[in-house]
């Protein structure tokens, strides 16, 4: 006799079993979420810039300008290796959720130990 497989669980039993939240760019109010200890970015790239810079928001994204020329998805790349030090993680720490090939990306970074200015000024208000 074959075994009866386990059968998959719908998307609607998952949901009730596991919070779930949106993290579509037009669902959030900023350009940042918190995840747990996950932040959650969504970043308006400037590839081939004069200097690396963390901007200032524009909307509901965080400008992010890179050296780095956008070849191939080489500019996410080396923006991923430059926040990994502004964030003091590690590089796998940091995954690009969409956006590798586009300026228009979200990255969720794990347990950053280190926030930007333009971070830090509105977790400063939230509490506030």
């Amino acid at each position: 006799m074959a075994k009866k497989r386990q059968s998959w669980l719908n998307a609607n039993e998952l949901a009730e079993e596991v919070e779930v939240r949106s993290f579509h760019p037009r669902d959030m109010k900023s350009f940042y979420a918190w995840d747990g200890d996950v932040l959650v970015l969504n970043i308006l790239g400037t590839p081939s810039a004069k200097k690396d810079a963390i901007g200032k928001p524009k909307g509901n994204q965080l400008k992010i300008s890179v050296t780095a020329a956008p070849v191939g998805g080489r500019a996410t790349d080396y923006m991923v290796k430059w926040l990994a030090k502004e964030f003091a993680v590690n590089k796998s720490d940091i995954e690009v959720v969409f956006g590798r090939m586009n300026v228009n990306k979200q990255l969720r970074i794990k347990n950053p130990q280190k926030l930007p200015r333009a971070i830090e000024k509105m977790e400063k208000n939230a509490c506030d």
